[in-house]
Protein backbone atom coordinates (compact mmCIF):
# COMPACT_ATOMS: atom_id res chain seq x y z
CA UNK A 1 0.00 0.00 0.00
CA UNK A 2 1.13 3.55 -0.90
CA UNK A 3 0.51 6.72 1.46
CA UNK A 4 -0.52 9.99 -0.65
CA UNK A 5 0.72 12.88 1.18
CA UNK A 6 -0.33 16.52 0.40
CA UNK A 7 1.09 19.58 2.41
CA UNK A 8 -2.07 21.73 3.61
CA UNK A 9 -0.05 24.90 5.64
CA UNK A 10 2.32 26.92 4.65
CA UNK A 11 5.53 27.74 6.18
CA UNK A 12 5.47 30.60 8.66
CA UNK A 13 6.23 29.94 12.85
CA UNK A 14 7.31 26.08 11.54
CA UNK A 15 9.11 24.55 14.25
CA UNK A 16 13.08 23.17 13.15
CA UNK A 17 12.16 19.43 13.68
CA UNK A 18 8.67 19.83 11.46
CA UNK A 19 10.62 21.77 9.02
CA UNK A 20 13.43 19.57 8.59
CA UNK A 21 10.93 16.67 8.75
CA UNK A 22 8.31 18.26 5.90
CA UNK A 23 11.68 18.66 4.08
CA UNK A 24 12.52 15.35 4.13
CA UNK A 25 9.42 13.92 3.08
CA UNK A 26 9.85 16.77 -0.45
CA UNK A 27 6.71 18.63 1.13
CA UNK A 28 8.15 22.07 0.61
CA UNK A 29 5.64 23.96 -0.42
CA UNK A 30 1.07 24.07 0.16
CA UNK A 31 -0.44 21.80 -1.60
CA UNK A 32 2.59 19.65 -3.26
CA UNK A 33 1.86 16.08 -2.98
CA UNK A 34 3.94 12.79 -2.31
CA UNK A 35 3.71 9.17 -2.79
CA UNK A 36 5.60 7.43 -0.05
CA UNK A 37 5.42 3.44 0.85
CA UNK A 38 3.89 2.46 4.12
CA UNK A 39 6.72 1.62 6.92
CA UNK A 40 7.18 2.40 10.52
CA UNK A 41 9.95 5.12 9.43
CA UNK A 42 7.89 6.58 7.16
CA UNK A 43 4.90 6.61 9.81
CA UNK A 44 6.39 8.12 12.24
CA UNK A 45 7.52 11.25 10.01
CA UNK A 46 3.70 12.11 9.20
CA UNK A 47 2.68 12.11 12.91
CA UNK A 48 5.77 14.58 13.62
CA UNK A 49 4.10 16.51 10.79
CA UNK A 50 0.34 15.70 11.10
CA UNK A 51 -0.79 19.51 11.92
CA UNK A 52 0.60 20.56 8.29
CA UNK A 53 -0.12 17.75 5.71
CA UNK A 54 -3.01 15.12 5.33
CA UNK A 55 -2.54 11.90 3.85
CA UNK A 56 -4.04 8.05 3.18
CA UNK A 57 -4.49 5.18 1.20
CA UNK A 58 -5.12 5.98 -2.84
CA UNK A 59 -6.86 4.27 -4.76
CA UNK A 60 -5.33 2.83 -8.29
CA UNK A 61 -7.73 4.69 -10.80
CA UNK A 62 -7.30 7.70 -8.84
CA UNK A 63 -3.28 6.89 -8.85
CA UNK A 64 -3.54 6.42 -12.67
CA UNK A 65 -4.98 9.90 -13.06
CA UNK A 66 -2.82 11.72 -10.69
CA UNK A 67 0.59 10.31 -12.63
CA UNK A 68 -1.11 11.07 -16.14
CA UNK A 69 -2.37 14.31 -15.04
CA UNK A 70 0.49 15.86 -12.76
CA UNK A 71 3.19 13.44 -13.34
CA UNK A 72 6.30 15.18 -15.20
CA UNK A 73 9.79 14.94 -15.69
CA UNK A 74 12.82 16.96 -15.57
CA UNK A 75 12.59 19.92 -17.71
CA UNK A 76 9.17 20.23 -16.93
CA UNK A 77 8.13 17.59 -19.36
CA UNK A 78 4.97 15.38 -19.74
CA UNK A 79 5.15 11.80 -18.35
CA UNK A 80 3.78 9.42 -20.62
CA UNK A 81 3.43 5.94 -21.56
CA UNK A 82 5.68 6.15 -24.15
CA UNK A 83 8.81 7.33 -21.70
CA UNK A 84 8.10 4.35 -19.53
CA UNK A 85 8.04 1.99 -21.73
CA UNK A 86 11.63 3.60 -22.50
CA UNK A 87 12.64 4.11 -19.10
CA UNK A 88 11.52 1.02 -17.44
CA UNK A 89 9.63 -2.67 -17.74
CA UNK A 90 6.37 -0.98 -17.61
CA UNK A 91 4.03 -0.77 -20.65
CA UNK A 92 1.78 1.81 -19.39
CA UNK A 93 0.98 4.23 -16.37
CA UNK A 94 -2.06 1.65 -15.09
CA UNK A 95 0.62 -1.24 -14.64
CA UNK A 96 3.08 1.59 -13.06
CA UNK A 97 0.40 2.55 -10.83
CA UNK A 98 -0.37 -0.96 -9.58
CA UNK A 99 3.35 -1.80 -9.00
CA UNK A 100 3.54 1.56 -6.87
CA UNK A 101 0.70 0.34 -5.11
CA UNK A 102 1.86 -3.08 -4.13
CA UNK A 103 5.63 -1.33 -3.10
CA UNK A 104 7.47 -3.29 -6.77
CA UNK A 105 8.85 0.18 -7.52
CA UNK A 106 9.29 3.51 -5.54
CA UNK A 107 7.60 6.05 -7.75
CA UNK A 108 10.75 8.50 -7.30
CA UNK A 109 12.71 5.58 -8.49
CA UNK A 110 11.34 6.35 -12.10
CA UNK A 111 14.37 8.22 -14.20
CA UNK A 112 14.16 11.29 -14.74
CA UNK A 113 11.25 12.04 -12.87
CA UNK A 114 9.90 14.33 -10.27
CA UNK A 115 8.95 13.24 -7.14
CA UNK A 116 6.27 15.59 -6.37
CA UNK A 117 3.11 16.17 -8.03
CA UNK A 118 1.98 20.07 -7.69
CA UNK A 119 -1.25 20.49 -7.12
CA UNK A 120 -4.06 23.27 -7.73
CA UNK A 121 -5.59 24.46 -4.42
CA UNK A 122 -9.02 22.22 -3.48
CA UNK A 123 -12.77 23.27 -5.45
CA UNK A 124 -14.67 24.66 -2.24
CA UNK A 125 -11.31 24.74 -0.26
CA UNK A 126 -9.66 23.18 2.71
CA UNK A 127 -12.73 21.83 5.62
CA UNK A 128 -10.45 23.85 7.80
CA UNK A 129 -6.69 23.97 8.18
CA UNK A 130 -5.84 24.28 12.03
CA UNK A 131 -8.51 21.19 12.91
CA UNK A 132 -7.52 17.55 12.58
CA UNK A 133 -9.94 15.37 9.97
CA UNK A 134 -11.71 13.85 12.50
CA UNK A 135 -12.82 17.16 13.98
CA UNK A 136 -14.07 18.02 10.67
CA UNK A 137 -10.98 19.74 9.17
CA UNK A 138 -8.22 18.98 7.04
CA UNK A 139 -5.22 18.01 8.85
CA UNK A 140 -3.87 14.62 9.58
CA UNK A 141 -5.12 11.16 8.62
CA UNK A 142 -7.85 10.34 6.37
CA UNK A 143 -8.02 6.96 5.12
CA UNK A 144 -9.77 6.51 1.77
CA UNK A 145 -11.36 9.82 1.67
CA UNK A 146 -7.45 11.50 0.17
CA UNK A 147 -9.12 10.20 -3.33
CA UNK A 148 -11.96 13.03 -2.95
CA UNK A 149 -8.98 15.02 -2.30
CA UNK A 150 -6.99 14.44 -4.69
CA UNK A 151 -9.59 14.68 -6.76
CA UNK A 152 -10.81 18.01 -6.08
CA UNK A 153 -7.00 19.06 -6.30
CA UNK A 154 -6.42 17.55 -9.80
Amino acid sequence: MAYTVVRVRGIVNVKPDIKKTLQLLNLTRVNHCVLLEEKPSIKGMLQIAKDYITWGEIEKDMLSKLITLRGKLVGDKELTNDYLKSATSYDGIDKLSQAILDNKIKYKDIPNVKPIFRLNPPKNGYEGIKRSFANKGALGYRGKEINKLIKRMI
